[in-house]
């Protein structure tokens, strides 16, 4: 019999769908509207005036005037705002925060501004998420979610605005500590946990209620795959010590933050079926499953699984028992931009519908295909009703919070439309490359070629857990390092010559300038796979955070860069194979290129 409560829900969710139908529908007036609303609003900040925009909102006066830019052209203006002055340099609303990069996408640690009103666009769009899962995923509302959720000390600029990872910022913010009661934002975290700055005493609390209230958890999630599977090699390790927890009632004296213990300990009481339950599910031989064993009530995993993360969707269907793996949202510490409205769909399909209320875009056309775009068309930035479809384009924005045809640094695909709004899948970040001279393998070239390559494996009963790679010049010629940690699951031994062969395999998987280098030019020498220990990947990160990156945000970087890490990885190798012979090339595009 629905109730009151069931009504209100109904009429809550409606809404926000029948935003996102007019929103799409009317995509091209409301991005003129969001273009105008910006300029107008900043009509008087240094930035514009320096430009000499003068107070015009038409989008063709816009582009006239504004240039593309990315991180480097508005440094200086950045660090003016972070050493303390307050005059409207890019916004004329007071920058509140600054939120901070990845650190691993690509490059450095990057400062984006942020305002009061922009954060609350931002906070908007999750409760866009769960209206559109319901309408695939029916009951949501009668359970509650076990997501790992983290955050990361903040820093203060010299000019004393406070500056954090993006999720730290909303974990922290009162839109996530003072939320009203939400059948969808129900978690089985305490806010204490998820504040708790100890990732250990984190991590060990967050599984740790997300146990005691497993037959209420209809679904699972952390920010990337990445993490999630972290969470289950934690899990792994600690299990026993969980399950005492549970049997007793009481918290392990290893959680020493007293805010974090006072909270837990309002969720723990004894349990002695529970605790015999997970150890008997723990204790087998095989994992498989093990999300749906712990948690059976579950519906669906919660992670990000496109562009790097996609490696990690044979290891999540293996502990997921199959669950739908589900990428809903798309985002960035510059903006967030859109949502999946096909949840449920396999994660080589995932779209995004960029919301047209978000920021302004715009796109640039790239090629990455052997029909190559004129110099026209690689110039020409297109609106985003314009775009075409199967075309990638780079992603530029002009957002609420100061930043003015700003490339991101993602590039797109699109794959379809949504009434008058273009659908993106994500292909990979810009520039994130290996290269030895001319060549230039980017991540989705590196993630087909490990692909192709780790179908060798499967015989053996064994995949790659994790990899990076590193273009070696003190070799000469320079040469393609990838650093692999195995997942053997069985205890087939396999021969050097399977990883040969996946060398060999990786290159004939790379481009033809890479190709034509290793046979005609001779100037990249054998790649070579280098076998790494186990948990060297898990140190890996532990550095990483050490260093600056957030448990969050954290992805593996695809490749390294001479340094720490790489000697990390050197001092953990226990075997080296190298390519037995060159891939295979056919002459062609260089002899176009020099006139023949």
């Amino acid at each position: 019999m629905p109730t009151s409560l069931d009504h209100d829900l109904y009429q809550k969710n409606k809404k926000i769908l029948d935003f996102i139908e007019d929103a799409t529908s009317h995509a091209d007036e409301i991005q003129k509207n969001v273009l105008a609303e910006i300029l107008s609003h900043n009509a008087n900040v240094e930035y514009l005036q320096r430009h000499g925009l003068n107070g015009h909102i038409d989008s063709e006066t816009f582009k006239k005037l504004l240039p593309i830019i990315s991180y480097e052209d508005i440094k200086d203006d950045i660090n003016r705002i972070a050493n303390g002055d307050t005059s409207p340099i890019l916004t004329s609303n007071p920058i509140s925060n600054f939120l901070t990069s990845s650190g691993t996408s690509g490059g450095e640690r990057k400062l984006m501004p942020a305002t009061e009103e922009e954060l609350g666009r931002r906070y908007f769009l999750y409760s866009l998420l769960m209206p559109i899962l319901s309408q695939f995923v029916p009951d949501l509302e009668k359970g509650k979610g076990m997501y790992l959720m983290f955050i990361k000390n903040e820093s203060k600029t010299p000019g004393g605005i406070k500056a954090s990872p993006v999720l730290t910022n909303y974990y922290k913010s009162s839109h996530f500590l003072n939320r009203p009661y939400d059948p969808y934002t129900n978690f089985t975290s305490p806010n204490e946990a998820v504040l708790c700055l100890d990732s250990y005493q984190s991590m060990y609390s967050q599984l740790l209620c997300g146990l005691c209230q497993n037959n209420e958890v209809l679904r699972v999630g952390a920010v990337f795959a990445s993490g999630l599977i972290r969470a289950i090699h934690f899990l792994e390790k600690n299990w026993s010590l969980l399950c005492n927890d549970i049997r007793t009632g009481t918290l392990n004296l290893l959680i020493t933050d007293t805010s974090v213990r006072e909270a837990v300990m309002k969720i723990l009481k004894p349990d002695e079926n529970l605790a015999n339950f997970i150890e008997f599910e723990c204790s087998k031989n095989s994992w498989q499953g093990i999300i749906t064993r712990l948690w059976p009530n579950t519906k669906y995993i919660d992670v990000i699984v496109t562009g790097s993360m996609s490696q990690y969707i044979p290891t999540l269907e293996y502990y997921g028992n199959e669950l739908p793996l589900v990428c809903i949202m798309y985002a960035s510490s510059e903006c967030y931009f859109g949502v999946n409205l096909n949840p449920l769909c396999k994660p080589c399909q995932v779209s995004y519908t960029l919301i047209p209320t978000m920021c302004y875009y715009e796109f640039l056309p790239i090629s990455r295909s052997n029909d190559p775009l004129n110099e026209k068309e690689k110039q020409e930035l297109v609106d985003l009703v314009d775009v075409k479809l199967g075309q990638e384009y780079e992603l530029v924005v002009t957002t609420y919070a100061g930043l003015y045809r700003y490339k991101v640094g993602d590039v797109l695909k699109v794959t379809g439309f949504k009434n008058k709004a273009p659908q993106f899948s994500f292909v990979c970040r810009k520039n994130v490359v290996l290269s030895i001279e001319s060549d230039k393998t980017d991540e989705v070239e590196l993630q087909n070629a490990m692909k192709n390559a780790m179908a060798h494996l499967v015989p053996f009963d064994a995949d790659v857990l994790e990899y990076t790679s590193f273009a070696d010049t003190k070799t000469i010629p320079g040469h393609y390092v990838l650093y692999w940690e195995l997942n053997l699951k069985g205890s087939k031994v396999i021969p050097p010559c399977v990883f040969e062969d996946c060398c060999l395999t990786i290159e004939e998987s790379f481009n033809s300038v890479y190709r034509q280098s290793r046979v005609s030019d001779k100037s990249i020498g054998p790649l070579e796979i280098k076998i790494v220990e186990k948990g060297t990947f898990d140190k890996f990160m532990d550095y990483s955070i050490t260093v600056g990156a957030s448990i969050n945000q954290y992805k593996t970087p695809r490749c390294v860069k001479v340094g720490p890490l790489v000697e990390l990885l050197e001092s953990r190798v226990v075997a080296k194979y190298f390519s037995p012979k060159c891939p295979k090339w056919v002459p062609g595009h260089k002899e176009w290129n020099n006139g023949n």
